[in-house]
């Protein structure tokens, strides 16, 4: 704690004298204005460009080196209350996402692809400050749902194959995505809004602003969000405070951000492809009927109901999370910027799962859960300096992480379920209890140099990266690692170019490679006996990629568009190889099993062929295969030429807009093709359609209040049944009777109505 202490009071003192670094990744506008109108940017402004730039930049990314795209405020608000920025950025070309809840938050579901990349394997970050890989298990961050309030996003950016270079991220070989928090109103305000809808559903939002006084502004927002389960038993609880602050003169600027989230969650029941047929998809977990959990549990079953796993009583996830960042921007001289950012994270966390496979004293059940804890703290300090027709960037990124992982049982009562929701403590059994302390380190320099009255313009840099982590075993030892992993490599390059053919036209190109840290926690090498993972870590490789990408922009009056071609080689893939069933949770082993290669091409073209009516479309072709067979033990596993686990090669997202004096319509729709559950490819989910739609009228300067809005969002407009998520319980290699529990239904239609008021 000395250590940390010190480094964060020395981190907080810089920032009081240097800059808001990593330029736009910190900046608080991003392309709103532009987004709003085109619905969706291609290739926005990079980290570099300032605030003022980001709010003209062209809606086609005119002047971008690669792939880029964003959505805005107007984007993000025209959805349900509350909907996660991950479903939004969903019609994005390239991107998959799915989720069990209509407004993708439930974190046990939430499913994020880019190019066959899964989410484990992106970078992300808020306000520049990393997330980690927002994986349910997570042991380098948290979701963004937990980060920030969504009614205080100003924005999201997306690269889908390489991620600006300051991006502070351990994981990203596929894509970065960064979201962007609202600044402070200039004058003040209070806003109030109430959500009510399907299930119950009631979400109310407050926010103070205090205006601007001599160059200080700050907000203050709190949310309570609650809904029942779309089928079975089991409150969705989250309740969160969001603050910030901006102080800035005239060649400085500091901005805080606070956060503090309690999330409370019941899972929905994970599904196989035979126990869908056989019970149907809204067949959920038993709660709350206590007595036919129990009588399942010793092998009496009914109602068709074959299997200790077609459900269990109840299951939970708890979370509570505090994040904080301070940062501060000092402009030197016209030319030369310094910058810095320290953070802190803290968090707590269990997974709850009454299982059927240990017995209480009095009842065949008992409470498993996987208990988690975070503590980070990290400072990124940058430069960038203009010398000629050269804009230098330079940064570090330092963060020091202890992560620690449990797994215990909770003995229950026969008379007594266990209905609420609570952090469980003074365990009957301790399975295995982990702690892992994580230093990473980051660096990276990048030369953005601009020729021939700025029609050609070049993006030449490289980083560096070294994670290394201690993990130690207190408890559980037969089954649990001790050991040391290191993940380093000082030079992964960056080079993007692009030339301005026309007016109106301009191609680029890039090519990067990224490196993905070992994963900690419960499902990382450590995860495994000490024996195997003595022998593992000999010749174990870090995850690596090399993207090359190229495309075409054109942006005229009423069509902008993009079209993008790409190759990725994903390198030294990681497996971890079950040795039992899930919920017996006994340890796996690591290996690198080959490579994948993943070619396609993304289409973006927004039409507006009247003002106020704009048509955007994106369609995405991926094909990814794994290159290699494995043996799994002495089984070879036929893997090569097999398509990548849940990354369906053809992606369609339409959406059509009308904004007149206030009146708002939209309708959206998104076609995701079939999915592979298997390594093998002989189990999968069909290809769906799902349609989303919303209105709103806002009436402005009303005699009582500024505004006043209401607003109806419907998803899932056609009821469509269909499988969502896919992997929720990891993939396997062959499942041809689909018998593994590890697929989960999509929400059914959904009402919400919003309504809205400033004052």
């Amino acid at each position: 704690m000395t250590t940390k202490t010190t480094l964060l009071a020395a981190s907080i003192l810089l920032c009081l004298h240097a800059g808001n670094g990593l330029a736009a990744e910190l900046a608080p506008n991003t392309p709103d204005a532009s987004a709003a109108d085109a619905g969706a940017v291609t290739g926005t402004a990079d980290a570099a460009r300032d605030a003022t730039t980001l709010d003209v930049v062209s809606v086609v990314g005119t002047g971008q080196t690669r792939q880029v795209q964003a959505l805005g405020k107007a984007d993000l608000q025209r959805q349900a209350a509350g909907t996660s920025p991950l479903k939004v950025m969903a019609k994005l070309p390239g991107v998959h996402f799915q989720s069990s809840d209509p407004w993708g938050n439930y974190e046990w579901s939430s499913k994020l692809s880019i190019r066959g990349f899964s989410q484990q394997q992106l970078g992300f970050t808020l306000d520049g400050v990393p997330l980690g890989d927002m994986s349910y298990g997570n042991h380098n961050g948290l979701h963004i749902s937990r980060a920030i309030t969504a009614e205080n996003l100003s924005g999201a950016e997306l690269s889908q194959g390489s991620g600006a270079i300051d991006t502070a991220s351990s994981g990203n070989l596929g894509g970065t995505l960064r979201f962007f928090s609202a600044d402070p109103s200039a004058d003040f305000g209070v806003r109030l809004a109430q959500t009510i809808g399907s299930d119950s559903t009631s979400r109310s939002y407050v926010r103070m602003d205090t205006g601007d006084h001599n160059g200080f502004s700050a907000y203050l927002s709190g949310v309570f969000h609650t809904t029942d389960k779309w089928k079975g038993e089991g409150p969705q609880r989250n309740t969160q405070f969001n603050g910030k602050f901006i102080y800035a003169g005239d060649d400085f600027k500091i901005t805080g951000y606070a956060d503090s989230s309690r999330r409370r969650e019941t899972d929905y029941a994970d599904l196989s492809l035979e126990s869908a047929k056989r019970l149907g998809m809204d067949w959920d977990n038993y709660a709350k009927d206590w007595q036919r959990a129990i009588d399942a549990a010793n092998g009496i079953f009914r109602g068709g109901v074959t299997s200790l796993d077609d459900a269990y009583y109840i299951a939970r996830g708890v979370r509570d999370d505090d994040l904080a960042y301070l940062s501060g921007e000092w402009n030197v001289n016209p030319d030369l910027t310094l910058a810095a950012t320290v953070y802190y994270h803290n968090n707590e966390g269990q997974g709850h799962w009454a299982t059927p496979y240990s017995k209480s004293p009095t009842v065949p059940i008992r409470m498993r859960t996987t208990e988690y804890d975070i503590e980070r703290t990290g400072f990124m300090p940058s430069l960038s300096w203009q010398i000629g027709n050269h804009r230098l960037q330079a940064g570090l990124w330092l963060e020091k992480n202890d992560h620690g992982v449990q797994r215990n049982f909770y003995d229950l009562s026969a008379t007594e379920p266990p209905n609420d929701i609570f952090f469980y403590r003074n365990p009957s059994q301790r399975v295995f209890r982990q702690r892992f302390d994580t230093d990473t380190r980051m660096y990276y320099v990048l030369d953005h140099m601009e020729f021939a009255d700025g029609r050609l313009a070049i993006d030449a840099g490289f980083k560096g990266l070294k994670v290394e982590t201690d993990g130690k075993t207190l408890i559980g030892g037969a089954s649990r690692a001790s050991g040391k992993l290191v993940s380093e490599d000082n030079f992964l390059p960056q080079l993007g170019a692009r030339w301005q053919l026309s007016e109106h036209e301009e191609i680029f190109g890039s090519y990067s490679e990224n490196l993905s840290a070992f994963r900690t926690g419960v499902n990382g090498p450590h995860s495994t006996s000490q024996a195997a993972f003595d022998a593992a870590v000999k010749t174990l490789e870090p995850e690596t990629s090399k993207t090359l990408e190229a495309g075409l922009r054109t942006s005229r009056d009423s069509v902008e568009a993009s079209v993008a071609v790409y190759r990725v080689n994903f390198e030294n893939r990681l497996l971890a190889i079950a040795r039992c069933a899930g919920i017996v949770g006994c340890a796996s082993s690591f290996a690198n099993v080959g490579d994948v290669e993943s070619r396609g091409a993304e289409v973006t073209v927004l039409w507006k062929p009247i003002a106020g009516l704009s048509w955007y479309n994106s369609l995405a072709f991926n094909d990814s295969q794994y290159q290699s067979d494995y043996l799994d033990g002495t089984t070879l596993v036929r893997t090569k030429g097999k398509q990548v686990v849940d990354a369906p090669k053809r992606l369609y997202a339409t959406e059509i807009r009308w904004d007149q004096d206030g009146l708002s319509l939209q309708l959206g729709a998104k076609y995701t093709d079939k999915r592979y559950l298997t390594y093998l490819n002989d189990s999968k989910v069909s290809g769906f359609w799902v349609v989303d739609a919303s209105a709103s009228y806002e009436w402005k300067d009303v005699s009582w209040a500024d505004s006043f809005k209401l607003q109806l969002n419907i998803t899932n407009l056609f009821d469509k049944e269909y499988f969502g998520s896919i992997g929720t319980n990891g993939f396997v290699a062959s499942d041809p009777r689909g018998l593994n529990y590890t697929v989960q239904s999509g929400a059914p239609r959904q009402a919400f109505l919003t309504a809205e008021v400033r004052f």
